[in-house]
């Protein structure tokens, strides 16, 4: 039987970009669907197996599969940070040599993007991401049964590297499958999974207190992997789709869609030749659409070209930073602060930080939509017309927030304060994170989309590289300097001025934008377009 409704309602939209990237014709002509009051971006073709024209559940089910992926492989990275200790003695390493079991994973976590991410362009989605999955699952079952710290730190690496498509594919997927008023959302729901992989700390902390030892983790992420690898199997479709060969001749061509607005509401939009809907049998194939155009490994080297793109560095250096911060210095120090005088926790408690990633991450989830309606609402009032920049406006409270609670929190370790700043201090700075995860990936989305994979590879392995950095000589730098120098000073500054260009972008990210498209760079990405999301 087909897989999707054969009667399913075709959407159709005249929205245009602008000849500026960032800059969208959002204004609805007569018949248009809508959303938030605008016409829908990219315009699906008349096909119901283009991807923008799938049913809400189809696409809901992929979004849940692919965040969730993302949730158990950043949980698989940073949940074992409580063993930490206990890796060094059973291996008979120092502490600092343990906590490389953390960095190297995340390290390789990044680097992997630049192999399969330019691999599921050239053979599809669907097959990399059940390659992917095999891979992840593969290393766990390998690392629940190490004996040695290099086993370990090898099949360590294995996990990491097989899922490090989680961090490109669903922000890819939500690029594929959901129109441009609904990537705000979709990506902060993605973004709430990444997030609150660091929670994963905390089973892994009263597994301990349960009387099992560290391995149990791996076979409980093991099992999850699994049952994930089945689900992708029946739902995850190829999302790999080309709109421009399959539309309609009738279609307005590029030149067309720069014409204005009344000239493309006279554009036919119904194709009478409407192709069927895909079986679901169909849609199991293991092959994805291979594309014999894809220079795999050009991909791999324009992708460092993306680092001289503003809006890109912008989203590296918020990932790099704040996971360096929340994810490994916050994983690292808490559990050896807790369990020290004046606290002295038992070390099954050291997980219970992960408490406060829950209360920043919960309480800044009610605003996931907040970009989103903002934008629209920006955009009735410019007549239609959408720029990049209108939805950075919701993250102003957090622009200041973020720094303040890693200040807290440094000064608390230093001064020994109540253990209950080190939670409102990581609240804060959860909570403030969640916007700057969420929004900064969306506006460089929206800004300079030319090939958004390859940003997606650049953005990866900047923000692991970052990450890696601040993490990899951590405890070191707060046993020489203190914690209030390294955490609140210098953690928190960088913190600070990488906030604080949120309001450069919002004055003046549509000159930067206008400056970016007149250069060699911008010529250079366009030309590498695999994907056609105006057609």
């Amino acid at each position: 039987m087909p897989s999707g409704d054969n009667n399913h309602h075709l959407v159709h939209s005249h929205a245009h970009e602008e000849n500026l990237p960032g800059t969208v014709y959002l204004k609805p002509a007569e018949g248009d669907d809508t959303g938030y009051g605008q016409a829908l971006f990219p315009v699906p073709a008349d096909d119901p197996n283009d991807p923008l024209q799938w049913s809400n559940f189809k696409k809901t089910m992929i979004l849940i599969i692919c965040s969730f992926y993302s949730f158990l492989a950043n949980a698989a990275i940073i949940g074992p940070s409580p063993y930490i200790g206990i890796w060094s003695e059973e291996f008979g390493v120092p502490r600092t040599k343990a906590s490389e079991l953390i960095s190297y994973p995340n390290l390789a976590f990044g680097f992997g993007s630049l192999i399969l991410v330019p691999l599921y362009l050239k053979i599809g989605r669907r097959p990399v991401m059940l390659l992917s999955l095999v891979l992840f699952v593969a290393g766990l079952i390998g690392a629940s049964q190490c004996t040695t710290f290099g086993g370990l730190m090898a099949t360590r690496v294995i996990h990491a590297f097989g899922s490090c498509v989680c961090e490109a594919l669903p922000v890819q997927l939500v690029n594929d499958i959901f129109f441009l008023h609904e990537r705000g959302k979709r990506i902060g729901y993605y973004t709430v999974c990444l997030c609150l992989g660091t929670v994963a700390s905390l089973p892994a902390g009263y597994m301990l207190q349960g009387g099992h030892g560290w391995r149990l983790f791996f076979y409980v992420e093991f099992a999850f992997g699994m049952a994930l690898l089945v689900l992708a199997f029946f739902f995850v479709e190829e999302t790999s789709y080309d709109r421009k060969a399959v539309a309609d001749p009738s279609t307005p061509s590029s030149d067309m869609e720069k014409a204005s607005a009344d000239e493309l509401e006279q554009a036919p939009q119904t194709n009478p030749m409407t192709p069927a809907r895909k079986t679901f049998i169909q849609t199991l194939s293991l092959r994805g659409r291979f594309d014999p155009d894809v220079p795999f490994f050009t991909m791999m080297i324009r992708s460092f070209t993306y680092f001289l793109v503003p809006q890109s560095l912008w989203v590296i250096a918020t990932f790099g930073i704040n996971i360096g911060l929340l994810a490994l210095a916050y994983s690292y120090t808490f559990p050896i602060l807790i369990v020290a005088p004046p606290y002295n926790w038992p070390v099954t408690n050291s997980g219970l930080f992960a408490i406060a990633a829950v209360i920043g991450y919960g309480l800044a989830v009610p605003f996931t939509s907040s970009s989103d309606r903002l934008a629209a609402y920006l955009t009735k009032r410019n007549n239609g017309l959408r720029e990049a920049e209108m939805r950075l406006g919701v993250m102003l409270p957090a622009m200041l927030i973020g720094p303040a609670g890693i200040v807290l929190y440094g000064f608390t370790a230093e001064r020994g304060l109540h253990w209950v700043c080190f939670f409102i201090g990581g609240g804060m700075s959860y909570w403030a994170a969640y916007f700057y995860f969420s929004f900064t990936l969306a506006y460089a989305v929206d800004s300079y989309h030319a090939n958004t994979s390859e940003m997606l590879i650049a953005m990866n392995i900047g923000k692991q590289a970052i990450s890696f950095g601040f993490g990899l000589e951590l405890l070191t730098w707060v046993m020489q300097s203190g914690y209030a120098v390294v955490m609140s000073g210098i953690f928190g500054g960088v913190l600070l001025a990488n906030n604080l260009l949120l309001v450069v972008f919002m004055i003046w990210g549509k000159e930067i934008r206008k400056l970016m498209s007149q250069t060699w760079l911008a010529k250079l990405h366009f030309r590498s377009v695999r994907e056609v999301v105006t057609h």
